[in-house]
């Protein structure tokens, strides 16, 4: 695999062109098809061929959502990120399988970003399965080694090259940048909800707000603090999680 083949659809050309545009800025992929309506972007995903369908929702005839719904049904369908004005529509989008969710005007950092998450899902599908590595962690405590497993993790905190790890016992720290945790533990509920933060979403019970405004997840270790950038996206998870009954696990 050299690189993403990629699907962009919108009805509006001017907004085609642009995401056709930054899409192609993105290192991470070859190729891009672009189409203006959903018809012909499922002509284009049956004839094979694609990895990832960039889908507008607001199109005439058969909007976004419901695009999406039909290629679930495909044996193999693209990954999928959606790309529009519209923030409402976000839970159902990630109920439907998508993995990523950008909001217009389009910033190519936050396109970008969505791209490699959808790199990562590509080429895991092409893998060879592999001994889940990160499962537990090995930590030192006062002479003698504990694996702390990852579901006996709440959240974690960043700390220089390490990462407190903090569950319902007590915290532990591991020699790991927190980039490298995030990158496997992703993919198993833990969601960035600030610079130096991640958090198991199971684990949170409840959002609170400080005694500045500020948002708080409240977890059995603790509150853990949620930036103004990765409220939103936390509380679509939570959501999405609640409804697929993960929460509270």
């Amino acid at each position: 695999m050299t690189g993403l083949r990629v699907l962009a659809v919108d009805d509006l050309p001017p907004a085609l062109d642009e995401l056709s545009r930054m899409l192609r800025e993105c290192p991470e992929i070859a190729e891009v098809t672009a189409v203006g309506n959903p018809l012909a972007a499922v002509k284009c995903i049956q004839a094979g061929g694609i990895d990832v369908a960039f889908l507008d929702i607001a199109m005439p005839g058969l909007n976004g959502l419901e695009l999406a719904s039909l290629l679930s049904q495909l044996n193999t369908p693209p990954v999928l990120v959606f790309v529009t004005a519209y923030d409402e529509h976000a839970l159902t989008a990630f109920a439907l399988g998508a993995i990523d969710y950008v909001l217009k005007p389009i910033r190519a950092e936050r396109l970008c970003a969505a791209v490699t998450k959808a790199d990562r899902m590509v080429r895991g599908r092409h893998a060879p399965s592999a001994p889940d590595t990160m499962a537990a962690l090995a930590v030192e405590t006062h002479g003698s080694t504990r694996y702390v497993h990852r579901d006996e993790v709440q959240f974690v905190e960043a700390h220089g090259d390490h990462v407190r790890l903090y569950t319902v016992d007590g915290a532990y720290e591991v020699r790991m940048p927190m980039a490298r945790l995030e990158e496997y533990w992703e993919h198993h509920g833990f969601v960035r909800v600030h610079r130096g933060f991640l958090v198991a979403l199971r684990a949170v019970r409840e959002l609170r707000s400080d005694s500045v405004g500020g948002l708080l997840a409240h977890t059995g270790a603790g509150d853990v603090p949620v930036s103004r950038r990765h409220s939103r996206e936390l509380k679509e998870r939570l959501l999405d999680s609640a409804r697929q009954g993960e929460l509270g696990r």
